[in-house]
Parts: structure tokens; C-alpha cells; sequence
């Protein structure tokens, strides 16, 4: 591998007037102004040489939660996701498949937008590389780099991983062996096998960015969440940073984008993706509303693309860079990394079947830690839906509604003089310090759930959720409604009261949960008598206004239909074998 002091001189251009200056090349580093109320998300564009699996699902359902979560608070949220579709390896793909590479990536890429739109993924936008308006991006793109003299003819040798489409450094390279005992040589990231490789291509001067970079990442501690994740960038900046081959010779890699002016070369398949942000905001032309409200959300495998190579290219292009970059971990089966070969590939669309769509969508978000690989485990999948979906929270919406306890079928009143502000010596007073204790936790959950969202960290906020659902549920349970004998007024204004509160709790959930489990959420607001309108973020902020003299508009409203059980318990062996959509339905007793 050459060093950067190697490369310099094989370098066949100069930056003359055209380098930018180190105030330009920060531009977008510092705060700056942005559209109101824009959002734009993106996940990574997921490369079509095999059909998609749970882990894509899991960054696009990400990805989904944040634009619900922000479409929520009334921004005007922009979600786009896709295919990338260049390179050597889907040439090799769609060779193998007798396939010409265009039929075999409208194919593939066909399967992600079927499991995507199963798996309730909102996206507003869906980029494939192949298109057209791709193409003039990057071509554009590429200039610009061109111009500002950041991009030169040289010569290039080193250690290349075709799985991976990158060259390596030697640091970045280990020996191992082959299924035979050969001796070869692997990525330490990937573990996949590399070759010595030379070759004339186009670099980019990546080496003249790493002080900038590094400047960018301190000044903004949130630029790559989480936090692990920051640190890790900032530690592998310490060593230097050699220039990018960015192009490959076009007899060895026909596939992709050729390089402007240069039909001997093509577009690196990885500066040819990261593009496709640009593409979707409307680069070059009209995208700077969108393009100043980015957010990407990516995989722990491909965060030195989209934290090193991506900010650098922004950088040299003179444009802003990502607001955030959202990292998130792995999935495993088992403790196992999921592979072909293994035979452990979660399918996406068998396990909606098995567990519907919000019940998978709720496992990955409650159970996925950004920053830990997580285990994909059915029993956990089970055993998690039952408790927190089917029992806890299809629990208190029975309770809350069950014609037995609310034979109205109505938002019953509350009153005050049974549950006074005060807890204390108030005649009349019937709820307990616990009761405070849950309208308090209640009342501080949207906050606290919208600061783990805006963290990637939805299983902080599930987790919050679930239990204050536990404690709504113990209110009712404590004060047992059932016992009240209804023909008193003190007992029938508590007892109204209890499912005042206890509605006005799954109100709050049901808004809170509808970026992770759209579904179920629906399902509860329509069955309190919650209208489309009345759902937004600031509804969710009126909580328990009675509590406070304010008035409550649900009081005395009729309850939606009953639409049966909220979610059904799944039996673990009916989904052994053929996959099965649910289990055996049971209903919360309102005892």
C-alpha cells in the first residue's frame, strides 16, 4: 500500500486557485440556518446481491419511527430509503444468475419495496442507483470535486476486498485460512478475502482532510450517535488518513457510472451510493431545504463510509454536512452473525406472518441497543409480545372498556374531589401516593420519549412506556373498580374516576407508540373515541387536564368499536414449522 507521502507523487494534478480554503472547507461544520420544521432521513441504500433480511428491516423501521416521531411534533418530515445497485459484485451476481445486472437489480430491488411496505415502512421517497437522476448527481458531484481540485489521476496498489468493494490499508489485513488450509489473506473488519491489486485510477485527496474532520466531530458531540460510536471515529482520525481510490478501470468493472470525460473508468461504487442523499434532496438543483435537515441512520459496518469518506466528499463539494449519523448495532441468531451458509437468515416477511407487523416491528425497537449487537431469538419474540402487547397493554385497554366495568361504553367523567391535586387530609380523597406517583411518571413520559427518540434509543423509551403501563395497570388493580358498589355516588364517581385516569393513560400510550407500532396504536385511539386530528404530539401534552380544572373534550364521548383483542398472545409451538400469523386470542378479565 502506498503511504500518503508515496501517493503524492505519483499525484497528476495540482489545486492551484481551485483548493478551497480551510474556512470553505468547514463549510456546514458550525451551526447554520436550516428550513423550519424540515426533516429528511434516510437509510442506507442496501446493496441488491441477496434478498433482504431483518437486519435492513431494522435500520428502515428505524428510520420509520424517527419520521413518524417527527411528522408527530407538525415537521414536515422526509424519509427516503432504496437499493444500490453498481459494482462488482452485482456484476458478478447477476452473471452467476444468467441475469443481464439491470433485470436482476429491478428484481432484487422489488423485494425490498414489497417487504418494506409489509413491515408498515413509511418511506417518502425509494432512490435505486440505476436511475437516471442518480446518474446526473453523481456526475455533477463528481465535478464539483473535480474543480476544487480534489480529485487526480494516479497509480494505485494495495490490498482489495471485492465483497467489500474498498481497498485496505495493511493494518486492516490479517492471515487466516481457507476451507482447504490455504493460506490467505482477510479483512480484519469483514472477514472477507482480499487480493493484491494495482492499478491506474482516480484519488481523492482524502489526506487533506482528517484535521477538518476532526475539528467537525469535536465541535459536535452529536454528530455520530451514539456516543461509542463518536469515539470511534475520533480514534481511528489519530493515524493518517490515505488518499481514496475512487474510481476502478472500466475492462474490470463495467457496472456503474462512468467517470465524466473518462469512459475508461468508473464511478467507485461507494462514492457513486453516498450520492444518493444528494439525489433524493434534489442535488444539484433546489435541494438545500432538504439538504440542511439530513439525517442518516446506517449499519456499525459501514460507519467509516458515512463518517470519514462521506463528511470528506461533503467537505470538498463545499456543503453542509449531516445533521446526525445514527448508528446501530447488529443483529445475531443465536449468538451467530446471520449468513447464507449458516442457514440462519431471518426472512422479514415470514416473521410478520408469524408475529404481525407491529408485533415484530416492536420486538426490534424494544429490544434493538444501538450500540450492542443484539440476539434474534423466537422464544424472545414471545415471550416480549406477550407481556408487554397482549397482556399488559391489550390488559388495561380491556379493563378500561370491558361493557362489564363500562356498561356506557363512554369516556366516563372525573372527579375531583375523589382524586384532589393535594394527597393529603382532603375529605373525600380516595387515591393513594401511588396514584400520584403514576400521574407524575405519566405526565414527564412524552419528554422523556422524545428525548430517547431523538437518541436512537427506542428501546429507552419502550422501556418507559411499558412501565408506566405496569403502573396504570396496578392503579386499577389496587383500587379494584369492580368492587364498587356503583348505586352510591361516592363509589360510582370513583369508580368513573378510575377509568377516567386509566384511559387518560392509554391515551397517551397510544399516541407515544404510534411511530413503532402504528397498528396497535390506531386500534387503541379509535377504540377510546380519539379522532385522526386529535393525536398529535401536543394532545399528548394535555394530559389529565381535569386533574388540573382544566376540561377534558373525550368526557362523556362514546368509545369506538370494539374491534376484539388488541393484540393476540402467540403460543410458541403453533409457530414451529408453518408460519402462522397468530396464536390463541385471549382477553385481559376485567375481574
Amino acid at each position: 500500500m502506498l503511504t500518503p507521502r508515496g501517493l503524492s507523487l505519483l499525484r497528476g494534478g495540482t489545486r492551484g486557485s481551485s483548493l478551497l480554503c480551510a474556512r470553505t472547507l468547514c463549510h456546514g461544520v458550525g451551526p447554520r440556518p436550516r428550513a423550519p420544521g424540515s426533516y429528511y432521513v434516510t437509510t442506507p441504500i442496501f446493496y441488491v446481491n441477496a434478498a433482504p433480511h431483518v437486519g435492513h428491516v431494522h435500520s428502515a423501521v428505524l428510520a420509520d419511527c424517527l419520521h413518524r416521531h417527527r411528522t408527530l411534533l407538525g415537521c414536515n418530515s422526509r424519509f427516503a430509503t432504496g437499493t444500490d445497485e453498481h459494482g462488482l459484485k452485482i456484476q458478478q451476481a447477476a452473471g452467476a444468475a444468467g441475469k443481464d445486472p439491470l433485470s436482476f437489480c429491478t428484481e432484487v430491488s422489488s423485494r425490498f419495496k414489497e417487504v418494506f411496505r409489509s413491515c408498515g415502512v413509511s418511506y417518502t421517497d425509494y432512490v435505486r442507483t440505476t436511475e437516471d437522476r442518480h446518474r446526473r448527481a453523481v456526475e455533477h458531484f463528481w465535478k464539483v470535486l473535480v474543480n476544487n481540485g480534489f480529485i487526480y489521476k494516479g497509480s494505485y496498489e494495495g490490498w482489495y476486498s471485492t465483497p467489500d468493494e474498498s481497498f485496505l490499508t495493511p493494518t486492516q489485513v490479517t492471515e487466516a485460512t481457507d476451507s482447504v488450509g490455504r493460506e490467505i489473506k482477510v479483512s480484519t473488519e469483514s472477514g472477507h478475502q482480499v487480493e493484491w491489486m494495482k492499478e491506474d485510477n482516480y484519488l481523492f485527496r482524502l489526506s487533506d482532510f482528517r484535521t477538518e474532520l476532526q475539528h467537525w466531530l469535536k465541535g459536535n458531540p452529536k454528530a455520530v450517535r451514539p456516543e461509542k460510536f463518536h469515539h470511534m471515529v475520533l480514534q481511528s482520525l489519530e493515524n493518517d488518513l490515505p488518499d481514496l481510490s475512487v474510481s476502478r478501470q472500466r475492462s474490470r468493472l463495467q457496472w456503474g457510472i462512468p467517470v465524466p470525460g473518462d469512459p475508461e473508468q468508473t464511478v467507485y461504487v461507494w462514492l457513486d451510493a453516498l450520492v444518493n442523499y444528494l439525489t433524493v434532496a434534489g442535488y444539484p438543483e433546489g435541494h438545500s431545504q432538504w439538504w440542511s435537515a439530513v439525517h442518516h441512520v446506517v449499519g456499525k459496518d459501514i460507519l467509516k463510509f458515512h463518517a470519514i469518506y462521506w463528511p470528506a466528499f461533503l467537505m470538498a463539494a463545499g456543503l453542509p454536512l449531516p445533521q446526525t449519523i445514527y448508528v446501530h448495532s447488529h443483529w445475531t441468531v443465536h449468538g451467530k452473525k446471520m449468513s447464507k451458509s449458516l442457514g440462519n437468515v431471518v426472512d422479514p416477511l415470514e416473521m410478520t406472518e408469524r408475529f404481525t407487523v407491529d408485533g415484530l416491528r416492536y420486538f426490534l425497537l424494544r429490544q434493538g441497543v444501538p450500540d450492542t449487537d443484539c440476539d434474534y431469538d423466537e422464544d424472545k419474540v414471545v415471550k416480549l409480545c406477550n407481556s408487554e402487547l397482549a397482556d399488559s397493554l391489550g390488559g388495561l385497554l380491556n379493563r378500561c372498556t370491558a361493557p362489564s366495568l363500562n356498561p356506557e361504553q363512554i369516556y366516563p367523567r372525573f372527579c375531583a374531589a375523589s382524586f384532589p391535586k393535594c394527597s393529603e387530609n382532603v375529605p373525600g380523597g380516595r387515591a393513594v401516593s401511588e396514584d400520584y406517583r403514576m400521574v407524575k411518571a405519566v405526565s414527564e413520559l412524552p419528554a422523556l420519549v422524545k428525548e430517547n427518540f431523538e437518541s436512537l434509543q427506542m428501546y429507552k423509551a419502550l422501556e418507559a412506556i411499558s412501565g408506566c403501563v405496569r403502573m396504570s395497570n396496578g392503579f386499577i388493580q389496587r383500587h379494584a373498580p369492580w368492587k364498587l358498589n356503583c348505586s352510591k355516588t361516592k363509589d360510582r364517581l370513583w369508580h368513573d374516576t378510575i377509568l377516567h385516569v386509566s384511559m387518560e393513560c392509554l391515551r397517551i400510550y397510544g399516541i407515544l407508540l404510534q411511530p413503532v407500532v402504528p397498528g396497535l396504536a390506531d386500534t387503541i385511539l379509535s377504540r377510546l373515541g380519539v379522532k385522526p386530528f386529535e393525536r398529535t404530539w401536543d394532545h399528548a401534552l394535555t394530559f389529565l387536564s381535569t386533574f388540573d380544572g382544566g376540561d377534558c373534550p373525550y368526557e362523556r364521548r362514546a368509545l369506538g368499536p370494539d374491534t376484539g383483542v388488541l393484540f393476540n398472545r402467540l403460543e410458541r409451538y403453533k409457530l414451529q414449522g408453518i408460519p402462522k400469523k397468530t396464536g390463541k386470542p385471549t382477553k385481559a378479565k376485567p375481574q
